[in-house]
């Protein structure tokens, strides 16, 4: 459980780490964290950013920046980052997650754990990964998501991202758990993509959870709810 310090100024800034909750965005977290915390300082604004964008249907650890720490928060991002993974083997959704229905299922009997673990192994190091349709990125202006939710075609460049360690946390098929720590701007949705088609059978991510953030740990990090209901403002700066 962690533990409250005995003082906070957030106005002088605070790296203040949280457990985001399914179905929350990055954004819900900074919100209520700004709202709740300029209501109980009775003050009318105050900077709150985060390091780092979480997907709604992960979990885990997400930090925010208060005052003049949000200056720090390009640096927080380029810190290494490690998720626990669950895959569905054999069959695939156009999001690649659970936004979206099943659109294909196919055999998966020839997926042993020496196969999963010789196909991982082909994702370490420095690769290309194109991101998924349903993301964030930019393309003439408009979200990627806008046009594959409007059923457009879209086109999406590859880049260059960093895997540093994929491990096999758990095999039962059609589901696996794999531990993965990568660099900035990996998309572990286009990753259980990518892991599916060289199985040659398809793969989705079920479930996300985001473990550390550089030398930040999820362990250390509070429920946004429990956080903000039992900080004793009495004691703050």
């Amino acid at each position: 459980m962690p533990t409250f310090k005995k003082t906070y100024d957030f106005l002088a800034g605070e790296i203040l780490l949280f457990d985001k909750e399914l179905e929350w965005t990055s954004f819900d977290v900074v919100n209520r964290v700004r709202y709740i915390l300029c209501r109980k300082l009775g003050i009318k604004k105050m900077k709150v950013g985060h390091a780092g964008t979480l997907d709604p249907l992960a979990t885990g650890l997400v930090i925010l920046c208060t005052g003049k720490a949000t200056k720090k928060i390009e640096e927080l991002q380029l810190g290494e980052k490690e998720y626990l993974a669950t895959l569905k083997i054999g069959a695939t959704t156009p999001s690649f997650d659970l936004e979206t229905e099943e659109d294909s299922t196919n055999d998966f009997t020839h997926v042993t754990k020496e196969l999963l673990f010789n196909t991982t192994r082909k994702f370490i190091g420095e690769i290309d990964q194109v991101p998924p349709v349903f993301s964030a990125v930019k393309v003439n202006g408009r979200r990627a998501f806008d046009y594959a939710r409007n059923g457009e075609d879209v086109k999406l460049r590859s880049k260059k991202i960093v895997i540093r360690k994929i491990e096999i946390e758990s095999f039962d098929l059609p589901e696996i758990k794999l531990r993965i720590t990568c660099g900035k701007g990996t998309y572990i949705r286009a990753l259980a993509r990518d892991i599916g088609e060289e199985v040659k059978c398809g793969a989705y991510l079920t479930a996300l959870e985001r473990t550390r953030i550089g030398d930040y740990n999820l362990k250390d990090a509070f429920k946004v709810n429990y956080f903000l209901e039992n900080l004793n403002l009495n004691e703050t700066n």
